[in-house]
């Protein structure tokens, strides 16, 4: 049995850890790889780069160094101004310096000079006739394209005296600089010693280079033969990098085999160091298991020398299947007999309290029934009984606010306190929820106290309330019932109570309620309210500000007849109808404001409003919002007058240097303020954006249709100066005025 155990342990620990070490080390293998290819990528781009970047400065030192010899020496520009048998004294003088720039630089193939006027060329040699010359193709090509300013691609060059072509890069400058016109300056670079140079900056071991046209076909391998020719032996491309100044692009990458050498060796090196980890985990754990089993196993024993069950012996083949049957019986058993306990006494203690309030007759079982079931203690001496209901405010919101197993909590919490509280003052009770939202408590009144257990009883309520609202943030409303004599009689005072809680708006949300406080339920006061909605109704209607008097008196009246909540909410809902019917026929904001979504707004209020003047004031906003958009609907037709006469105003005076919203406002003797409201709500745009709308396209329409100067265009569109108006023709079409009539001139020729 001992190996069994020691057995169970040891497999218990073993494929987590297994799994723990696999996943681990499988990680790290992939991000030290990861890191090694990121690192890798980054050095092949750097070394591109740097590579790019020397060729492009080669070329360009070149290009400089000869421009600079063209410039500085006049006979290039004497020599392109002479006609062909009156310069052979230049040309003695210039192919010397041409064939100086050819051999101080080793890079320079050659250089030559192409003259217009008489279709010659110059070399280091003497000079020829263009059409014997074997460049010529070259010449002709470029005399086309006299705007090119970058370099050639690679081509063969064919030189005087030269058997085979030479592989070059050539650029060609107009002469006389930088944009003259009587020849040409032809560089042609050589592509060897650029390769050389290639093949210097790389280690062929290791990476590979190629160079490829704009075609995308090869030019040059490093570490090849000359031409393409290579490849790259099967190496992963890394870097693609372009150069515009030569039109080339780079390709770089390592090749097979070695980009993962070095991570190999750091590979082995780790997986080494993860096998011997695995190897102490291993005897670690042994070692554990052996030193843990030997507790857990006299446990077994001594479980397994007690008799469990009756009707079968203890396995010894499942040992901890034994004793989990054992712990689950015992612990089954007793949870369900203690369940079952304390839900028939819950249920038949709730049943007791309805047939209580409900007025149900019990018989002469009734004093049976309360030593068994009632909460309230064997000794208490009770002189009369009182029922007391607690209503919780904004049910809805509380039960979206917390979860069903809050709720219960909270309620659990709200009994508790009111029943502290009246032991507290000598008095014993019983809370039982009666509804989700409500709450009765039978108080057993002190003997012979009278008025002063009723005062008592209002005192623990208003504390409750005031404790509830501020600890627990729930608001409570409470009513209270009549004193009865007798347990049987209790159910007169649960109706008074729950009539009470009917008058919440007239006598305020805060207000503790009795029920022999209540009106009798008359509902004569009722009738002349109707006659104040109607005046209430007309005066809205007639734009008079009246009606905000007659809302006024008509809460007032309220509050003074202490209306029950169900005749206050009845005649709101009559003076919305009669409010509807006048108002819905004149626009159809007013009819959705009325009738629409937000007249749920309306519902709403008299649903959520916890006393009068909560009430009132909800009721006042509405239709103070809903006056609001009245007026502007009587006031429309004069509105859209002023709009349409002021847009027209500007549309005519827009060059006058002096209209703004001042002018605008003693123009028509409104603000400048509410005239660049009606732009906004009218136009969607500020004044400022219409008037400059306005000049841009009569400028821009003087540009292109006149040939009128820029200052006599801005002075006729509203502008001062030229300087102001070309600012603002820049902001708007983004260009100068200037450059924006060039451009239309030169699409219409075109």
């Amino acid at each position: 049995m001992q190996q069994s155990w020691f057995r169970r342990l040891l497999l218990s620990y073993f494929p987590i850890f297994f799994i723990t070490i696999t996943v681990i080390v499988f990680l790290s293998f992939l991000m030290v790889n990861e890191i090694s290819r990121k690192e890798t990528a980054k050095a092949d781009a750097v070394s591109t780069r740097f590579i790019m970047e020397n060729l492009e400065r080669t070329v360009n030192d070149i290009e400089m160094s000869v421009l600079k010899e063209v410039e500085t020496n006049g006979s290039y520009s004497a020599y392109l101004n002479r006609t062909s048998g009156d310069d052979e004294n230049l040309i003695y003088s210039l192919a010397p310096r041409l064939r100086a720039l050819n051999e101080n630089n080793e890079l320079i193939a050659s250089v030559y000079l192409y003259r217009d006027a008489d279709r010659t060329v110059l070399t280091e040699r003497g000079r020829n006739e263009l059409s014997a010359y074997p460049d010529r193709a070259f010449i002709e090509g470029a005399l086309q394209k006299p705007e090119y300013r970058g370099w050639s691609q690679v081509r063969g060059l064919m030189e005087v005296g030269t058997p085979n072509p030479q592989r070059v890069i050539s650029m060609y400058k107009r002469l006389p600089l930088p944009f003259g016109n009587q020849g040409l300056l032809v560089v042609n670079v050589s592509m060897y010693p650029l390769e050389q140079i290639v093949n210097a900056m790389t280690n062929d071991s290791i990476s590979f280079l190629i160079i490829k046209n704009e075609a995308g076909d090869a030019i040059f391998e490093a570490h090849k033969a000359e031409g393409a020719g290579g490849s790259a032996s099967g190496g992963k491309v890394l870097t693609t990098l372009r150069s515009d100044r030569l039109g080339w692009e780079f390709e770089s990458g390592i090749l097979t085999g070695q980009l993962y050498a070095w991570v190999s060796v750091i590979s082995y090196v780790w997986i080494a160091i993860g096998i011997l980890t695995v190897l102490l985990a291993v005897v670690y754990i042994v070692y554990i298991t052996r030193k843990n089993y030997r507790p857990i196993q006299l446990v077994m024993n001594r479980l397994q020398s007690i008799q469990l069950r009756q009707d079968a012996p203890p396995s010894k083949k499942d040992e901890l299947a034994m004793i989990d049957n054992a712990l689950t019986s015992l612990i089954s058993r007793s949870m369900d007999y203690e369940k079952q306990y304390h839900e028939n006494l819950v249920l038949q203690r709730s049943q007791l309290f309805i047939d209580l309030v409900g007025g149900h007759k019990l018989g002469g079982d009734l004093a049976d029934k309360m030593r068994k079931l009632s909460p309230l203690p064997p000794d208490a001496e009770a002189g009369s009984y009182a029922i007391a209901v607690a209503e919780i405010g904004e049910y809805a919101l509380f039960q979206n606010q917390y979860s069903v197993k809050d709720q219960n909590v909270l309620k659990f919490a709200l009994m508790n306190v009111f029943q502290e509280l009246a032991r507290g003052e000598a008095m014993h009770s019983w809370a039982e929820w009666i509804a989700g939202d409500r709450v009765a408590v039978l108080i057993a009144l002190p003997a012979g106290e009278g008025a002063k257990s009723t005062e008592d009883l209002r005192g623990i309520s208003d504390r409750c309330r005031d404790w509830v609202e501020d600890k627990l943030r729930i608001s409570l409303r409470f009513g209270i019932g009549f004193a009865v004599r007798r347990l049987e009689e209790v159910e007169q005072s649960f109706r008074a109570a729950t009539e009470a809680l009917r008058h919440k708006l007239s006598h305020g949300q805060g207000t503790i309620l009795f029920g022999e406080e209540m009106s009798t339920g008359d509902l004569s006061p009722v009738l002349p309210y109707l006659g104040t909605i109607a005046g209430l109704v007309k005066d809205f209607r007639m734009n008079n500000e009246a009606w905000r008097d007659g809302l006024q008196d008509m809460f007032e009246r309220f509050r003074k007849d202490r209306l029950k909540d169900d005749a206050i909410h009845s005649l709101l809902q009559t003076m919305l109808r009669m409010l509807g019917h006048e108002l819905d026929i004149f626009s159809e904001e007013l009819r959705s404001r009325l009738s629409g979504e937000q007249g749920e707004g309306w519902q709403r209020i008299l649903a959520d409003s916890r006393s009068l003047d909560e009430l009132q004031a909800g009721i006042a906003e509405f239709l103070s919002e809903t006056y609001r958009s009245y007026v502007v609907v009587s006031k429309t037709n004069t509105y859209r007058a002023m709009i349409n006469e002021m847009k027209s105003y500007i549309e005519e005076h827009f060059s006058d240097p002096d209209l703004s919203l001042k002018h605008l406002s003693d123009r028509f003797q409104i603000s400048g303020k509410y005239a660049s409201y009606l732009f906004k709500t009218e136009f969607d745009m500020k004044f400022v954006d219409f008037l400059v709308h306005l000049r841009m396209d009569r400028a821009e329409k003087l540009l292109v249709e006149t040939k009128l100067p820029i200052q006599d265009i801005a002075l006729s569109i509203g502008y001062a100066n030229s300087i102001t108006f070309g600012r603002v023709f820049k902001r708007t079409y983004g260009v100068a005025p200037g450059d924006y009539r060039k451009l239309k001139l030169r699409s219409a020729s075109e």
